[in-house]
């Protein structure tokens, strides 16, 4: 199971910092990502870190703003998300499952139940 949280209300500019923990598995051995779904629209991918952390994959929407990161001894990965800007509210989901990361080359089984992010301008 994957319980994402930490979504809320921001002013833009600010900043959030999204969880995402994994029990009932070996998600260690799992690529984790994050996708988003704003209402109206279809779900997308954010950002994506490999089983040991040492390769992540981004959005073009989000680089340089969003960091994911993973602590594999707490079963958690995180979304640091700075600079948000209104166009990033939607509800935020975590994802894990075999392969390297991108959406393409990564078979995400298992999903989180989201955690909304609105951001207010």
């Amino acid at each position: 199971q994957l319980q994402a949280s930490g979504g809320g209300l921001v002013q833009a500019g600010g900043s959030l910092r999204l969880s995402c923990a994994a029990s009932g598995h070996t998600f260690s051995v799992y690529a984790m990502g994050w996708f988003r779904q704003a209402p109206g629209k279809e779900r997308e991918f954010v950002k994506a870190i490999n089983w040991s952390g040492g390769r992540t994959h981004s959005a073009a929407s989000v680089t340089g703003r969003f960091t994911i990161s993973r602590d594999n001894a707490k079963n958690t990965v995180y979304l640091q998300m700075n600079s948000l800007k209104p166009e990033d509210t939607a509800v935020y989901y975590c994802a894990a499952g075999p392969g390297a990361g991108p959406p393409g080359r990564t078979k995400y089984d298992y999903w989180g139940q989201g955690t909304k992010v609105t951001v207010s301008s």
